[in-house]
């Protein structure tokens, strides 16, 4: 393994606060969006929901290589997963000491992004399997007809469907995906809330170096 990279420091001999790189940026919420779409909005199963599902794969996938060579703060070995080091910054934060700065995520939130990016995966690849891989533009087409009055194309999907959502394994897939969806929107929401209290606890705003504004 590489040497971990190095790490800027303010003139004071502190961290400097992050600012994300671009792709950092934009994978995370362009993520946040198709997790509240297909979530809470979008129907499953439809077209959008399948290509969403596509494009959060794709996105989380780039985040993956980009952990290996991007910049210092969106490497991996900036924030190796520590559990004990998250569960001593939350006492911390409960106890309402200020916390440490960190170059990139802290203890804690660098195990709610391992996490997520867990569940994320599970969450496209049981829906690739639930859909038998089909695309977007399929889907769409498929359904395009169906309005039409062509239901061709459901009577040639039925019989394959139909052992699939019977089979045992149809059903495991499918409670894991639904299971796994519900648990990456109450960790985004504890996210979010996360987010909240670190920033009063820091004083600054710990979104803004999201949004590539640099410290609050």
């Amino acid at each position: 393994m590489g040497r971990a990279p190095s790490l800027k420091t303010d003139p004071a001999g502190g961290v400097t606060p992050p600012v994300w790189d671009p792709l950092v940026r934009l994978s995370h919420w362009l993520v946040a969006l198709a997790v509240l779409v297909n979530g809470l909005i979008d129907k499953p199963g439809a077209a959008l929901h399948v290509g969403l599902g596509w494009a959060v794969l794709a996105i989380v996938l780039v985040r993956l290589g980009w952990g290996f060579v991007g910049p210092a703060t969106a490497r991996f070995a900036s924030f190796p997963p520590a559990p004990f080091k998250a569960l001593s910054h939350l006492g911390g934060l409960v106890r309402r000491e200020r916390p440490r700065e960190y170059p990139s995520h802290n203890p804690a939130g660098a195990m709610m992004v391992y996490t997520l990016w867990a569940l994320l995966l599970t969450v496209t690849l049981t829906g690739l399997v639930m859909t038998g891989g089909r695309s977007p533009m399929t889907i769409a087409a498929d359904q395009a007809a169906v309005n039409s009055g062509d239901w061709s194309a459901l009577v040639k999907q039925a019989p394959a469907e139909d052992d699939e959502r019977d089979s045992d394994g149809g059903k495991i897939v499918g409670a894991i995906h639904e299971t796994a969806a519900n648990l990456l929107l109450i960790l985004a929401a504890l996210h979010v809330g996360g987010v909240v209290v670190e920033s009063r606890a820091l004083g600054r705003n710990l979104v803004r170096p999201m949004l590539g504004r640099g410290k609050a």
